[in-house]
């Protein structure tokens, strides 16, 4: 059998295990799926001549390229609050694909590492996910062992600082919103306007569109827009407050914080500016 296709036939036993390392540290089949086929373009190029443990070697490689791809990559969320949220794929079974995997992962995960910085996700999914040793991640980081574990480190306590405990008037709070999302979700206008003060105002800077903060305004107006709206958004806590995420495929897309009083909601600002979405300290609750 030629050298290449032995080659390719060792490649397809690993790639399905290199776009699950690649999806957790980049959050996007597509690119996931790019990393892994880099992967392989290089694998193909330079042989696998003095290669001890090819599957290791494939995995250094993904990480590396996917850490390229953190450091370049730029946000690009354009859908507007009222237009949908497509998935980041086409096709049914890319999208299958991608839900399978996102599930498998978990979305409260997927949005706590959108929030550390390059380094820190591929040490932390690398270690902490894959149980490689700080020695190897070492060199794909460009740092010291020690800094390696550092990096690891800071990322677990961030990503344990998503598991968030409730006092009682956020558990308060977060039974009201739970109560408009699952109204949205399932279409019951009833439902929403239990939950809407009847004065209440939507603020977002991506209503209507244009980067322009649209107000909507009035228990009426709000429940019917949001009647069967909200088919993604799960509630959490954003900045340190009960509001809710949209992140479909663990994407995020919209933040949405809540102004609760006397039980009902009198405020909504729904957040889509790139800026507010990179700054924002999530934790799923």
């Amino acid at each position: 059998m030629p050298q290449e296709n032995v080659l390719a036939d060792r490649f397809e036993a690993d790639r399905a295990r290199l776009r699950g390392v690649a999806y957790r540290m980049l959050g996007s089949l597509p690119e996931a799926e790019d990393a892994v086929q880099e992967a392989w373009l290089r694998l193909s190029r330079s042989g696998a001549d003095g290669v001890d443990d090819l599957s290791a070697w494939l995995t250094t490689v993904t990480s590396r390229v996917c850490l390229d791809m953190l450091r370049s990559r730029k946000s690009r969320r354009e859908d507007a609050l009222d237009g949908g949220i497509e998935p980041s794929v086409s096709g049914e079974d890319a999208v299958e694909r991608e839900t399978i995997l996102a599930d498998s992962v978990g979305l409260a995960l997927l949005v706590v590492l959108k929030a550390l910085s390059p380094a820190e996700r591929i040490a932390f999914v690398l270690h902490d996910l894959f149980d490689m040793p700080f020695e190897q991640i070492a060199s794909i980081v460009e740092r010291t062992p020690d800094a390696a574990r550092q990096l690891a480190s800071r990322a677990r306590r961030r990503v344990r600082g998503g598991e968030a405990s409730l006092d009682a008037a956020q558990t308060a709070q977060k039974s009201v919103v739970d109560a408009f999302l699952l109204a949205s979700r399932t279409g019951d206008l009833a439902g929403l306007m239990a939950v809407l003060a009847p004065n209440v105002v939507v603020r977002s800077d991506v209503l209507g569109g244009g980067g322009q903060v649209r107000e909507l305004r009035g228990a009426e107006k709000v429940a019917n827009f949001y009647n069967g709206l909200a088919q993604t958004a799960r509630t959490a806590l954003v900045d340190g407050a009960i509001g809710a995420v949209v992140a479909p495929l663990g994407q995020l897309t919209r933040v949405l914080d809540f102004r609760v009083e006397n039980g009902r909601i009198v405020e909504i600002f729904v957040a889509g500016d790139p800026a507010r979405l990179d700054a924002v300290e999530v934790a799923m609750v």
